[in-house]
């Protein structure tokens, strides 16, 4: 790599807190949701890391990414953080990508393969949500005054806003570490970047996108799950061309931290079975 090009990986590395271990060749790439970091998948890689090389990597402006590479502008769609993610798989020379995203990742990985199809072999998405909102006969979980109310709070006190939604995602009371752990995560973010990155999750309507997807996909789905409900991830399956649809005996919004065997069992099956 000459001296141009390792600079730009070198910054690319740091950009998003880009971390490689494992003892395989084919690339599975974790990527994590609003408020979270790459460490929310430690329960979850230690079973994929003999197989497969394992990626992680925070997004822009969470965890431990580069804070000033934030750009208000560019990641005021998904679109920049699905060229992110793009952007690693080609610097890093990846192919036939394994892709697993949890809730806003979900569709990150979702536009970043419509985009580039040729870069994936297979899409997980834990929890996908197109669309919070309730329109037009579509079942989102949430009224436009619940998404209002949400951004008002946002915007007013966002670290109160913190302690009480987490407990809300995590949505296991008999686990309240990881309902601390999800609250520390949450105010270890710049508030102004927490702010607009919610605003472009909740706010968002990837709906259209959905039948784009070309390349094989599985829903993992919890339930009750109060941010994606067990309705939008049927919703999720129905659109997406050739899907699958597991159904976890799970609850919360995170079963990667509450429930991390049966998300490895229903991952490993998906990778090894015909499509």
């Amino acid at each position: 790599m000459d001296l141009p090009n390792l600079k730009m990986h070198n910054n690319l590395i740091r950009r998003n807190n880009i971390n490689i271990f494992g003892n395989g060749t084919q690339a599975i790439v974790f990527a994590h949701g609003f408020g979270c970091d790459q460490n929310m998948w430690r329960h979850i890689t230690p079973a994929f890391e003999k197989e497969y090389q394992v990626i992680l990597y925070d997004h822009v402006g969470s965890g431990k990414s580069d804070q000033s590479a934030y750009d208000f502008e560019k990641y005021s769609s998904l679109h920049g953080y699905a060229d992110d993610l793009i952007e690693i798989c080609n610097d890093l020379h990846l192919q036939k990508v394994i892709f697993v995203g949890h809730s806003v990742s979900s569709m990150i990985g979702i536009l970043a393969s419509t985009k580039r199809p040729d870069l994936f072999e297979k899409l997980v998405l834990i929890g996908p949500s197109p669309c919070y909102v309730n329109k037009n006969g579509y079942v989102g979980g949430f009224t436009s005054q619940d998404i209002d109310e949400l951004i008002e709070t946002l915007e007013s006190n966002y670290l109160g806003w913190s302690s009480y939604i987490t407990p809300v995602i995590i949505g296991n009371p008999e686990m309240p570490e990881y309902s601390e752990e999800l609250r520390n995560s949450f105010c270890n973010m710049n508030p102004e970047i927490a702010k607009h990155f919610a605003k472009v999750t909740f706010l968002g309507d990837n709906r259209e996108d959905l039948q784009k997807v070309t390349i094989p996909t599985l829903i993992i789905q919890c339930h009750p799950d109060v941010i994606a409900p067990v309705v939008v991830g049927e919703f999720v399956h129905k659109e997406i061309p050739n899907s699958r649809y597991v159904l976890l005996n799970s609850s919360g919004h995170c079963p990667h931290l509450t429930s991390p065997d049966q998300v490895i069992s229903s991952i490993h099956t998906f990778l090894t079975t015909d499509n």
